[in-house]
């Protein structure tokens, strides 16, 4: 019996440090590559999502710090930065601030949708199903954005999108589309865009050491197919974040550390 309880007591510590381990909210930042075979030079973006008005520390500092060491060109943000039932005052903080030192896009998520005007009264460009034209040092490049399907109501999304897809008909440049759910991509992929970013999955999560993929995302249930990470899908990159999301979390993320994306299309 005495040996039983052993066994039981090793076992719960074991228990413990797995869990504990796996609670470490400590950001993280992936980097990914993406060749447009458009470019003469690489464009560098980061990528910001779910951040639900989340605490980064005093003035943002440690999602600042972290854009600013990736040394980003732009910076797009994929919906939900502020929260329908967190104050907004953390979010606009980095919004400001980000808006400050790089050019920045932004598309509703489902948190944030209708919040378009306090975004774009921090300096940051709504992309509200239009798109951006800019020229780079690489070349010629644009950013379209598809606002979340609760910014206009559902039944107007699928067209929206559709319309996004028409404008880039014909585009020989580059071509970005920023989204906030990635469960939507077949309305996406017509388009033909070099590079889709997402988010809102929230990596799933929950994810275990050295498995794919998450255990539960909205609109997409249990393992979701796009929870975080890269998919290859012919001539297009989807990538979808998992978020940055943790203090505001109903549940715990667990083994899933908030994500700063960082994207090199060349």
């Amino acid at each position: 019996m005495r040996r039983f309880y052993r066994v039981c007591a090793v076992l719960l510590a074991a228990m413990a440090v797995f869990v504990l381990f796996g609670l470490d909210n400590s950001l993280t930042v992936t980097f990914y590559t993406v060749d447009s075979g458009r470019l003469s030079a690489p464009l560098r973006l980061a990528c910001i999502s779910d951040l639900h008005s989340c605490d980064y520390g005093p003035g943002q500092r440690e999602l600042l710090d972290a854009v600013e060491a990736a040394a980003p060109d732009l910076v797009v943000l994929t919906g939900d930065i502020l929260d329908d039932e967190l104050p907004p005052d953390r979010a606009i903080e980095a919004l400001t601030a980000l808006a400050a030192r790089w050019p920045c896009f932004y598309v509703t998520g489902n948190h944030d949708a209708g919040m378009g005007e306090t975004v774009a009264a921090c300096g940051i460009t709504v992309l509200d199903c239009t798109f951006q034209q800019m020229t780079v040092s690489g070349g010629d490049v644009r950013v379209y954005g598809v606002s979340d399907p609760r910014t206009h109501g559902s039944a107007a999304f699928a067209g929206q999108a559709a319309a996004l897809n028409g404008e880039n008909a014909g585009w020989d440049g580059t071509s970005i589309l920023l989204a906030h759910r990635p469960a939507f991509i077949g309305d996406y992929l017509p388009g033909g865009y070099d590079l889709i970013l997402c988010g809102h999955a929230h990596g799933g999560q929950w994810r275990l050491p050295g498995l794919p993929g998450g255990l539960l995302a909205p609109d997409e249930g249990l393992f979701p197919k796009y929870s975080g990470g890269r998919y290859d899908m012919g001539g297009t990159v989807l990538i979808v974040s998992r978020g940055l999301a943790r203090e505001s979390t109903r549940v715990p993320r667990l083994y899933n550390p908030p994500e700063l994306v960082i994207v090199d299309i060349n």
